[in-house]
């Protein structure tokens, strides 16, 4: 199995340490090879809001950058980590700028079947906030989240506090672990389903062939689909998915 951390901090201490260590963690796990991406070298320019990726395709892009090299790397894991120091209570600006790159994906997701999390290192308060954020980030890209962990590194770090982070790590580690080998495709929560359905009621009523959303989602069989992937949805979840639909409909006829 292939792991990839793409760390957003240039340093190559607390942020790039911690996921150094879940890394090698995981490969005394198992049959496990890793590779970690640090941000602040890669190519990647500041998105300019133009939206021809999400209205036509991001191979449209003005930029040709490390972009899709980053993209391909993910496609090719089959498990993701994201990393970042708490920089003014969010995450990195190198982070900041690989996540507005890949605003596209959020549109049509792909990333199913491949585990995910995401490790925060700060000082003092906020990366809880932060690893919610890198939480739904991962979930609307597709991927199968682990709730990421926030470890405290405020310099001087004390051996005590060095061990509160390894002892976090490996519990992340241990997590991350059980849902990589698992490469599974679960049943959307209610809250995943309604997101879906909204979507695509939204896309087929309102755009048409000219729209990159709207080819790959015909492409993909997602207009006539249950969910991104062919799952089986409980009688519950099939009811509120036509209520779904019914509801995304109004919305779209009424804007």
């Amino acid at each position: 199995m292939k792991v990839t951390a793409f760390v957003g901090s240039a340093r190559k201490k607390h942020t790039y340490q911690a996921a150094e260590k879940l890394l090698k963690n995981l490969q005394s796990m198992g049959n496990v090879e890793y590779e970690i991406v640090r941000l602040s070298e890669c190519n990647l320019q500041t998105c300019r809001g133009c939206k021809l990726c999400c209205d036509r395709g991001e191979e449209l892009c003005q930029f040709k950058d490390d972009r899709d090299k980053l993209i391909e790397k993910m496609m090719n894991s089959d498990g993701v980590i994201f990393a970042s120091p708490n920089y003014s209570f969010n995450v990195s600006g190198s982070m900041k700028i690989f996540l507005d790159r890949l605003g596209f994906v959020f549109h049509r997701p792909r990333f199913f079947g491949k585990a995910f999390t995401g490790i925060v290192a700060q000082g003092i308060y906020g990366g809880s906030k932060i690893v919610q954020y890198f939480d739904f980030i991962g979930g609307s890209l597709g991927f199968n989240v682990v709730k990421g962990c926030c470890i405290r590194s405020l310099e001087p770090l004390t051996e005590k506090g060095q061990k509160k982070i390894d002892k976090a790590i490996d519990r992340l580690s241990k997590k991350f672990y059980a849902k990589l080998i698992k490469k599974e495709h679960p049943a959307p929560s209610l809250l995943q389903l309604m997101a879906f359905r909204a979507s695509r009621s939204s896309m087929k009523l309102m755009l048409d062939e000219n729209y990159k959303d709207y080819r790959h989602y015909k492409e993909k069989g997602w207009f006539e689909s249950a969910y991104y992937y062919p799952v089986k949805l409980s009688p519950f979840k099939k009811m509120f998915g036509k209520f779904f639909d019914m509801m995304g409909n109004r919305m779209a006829t009424n804007n």
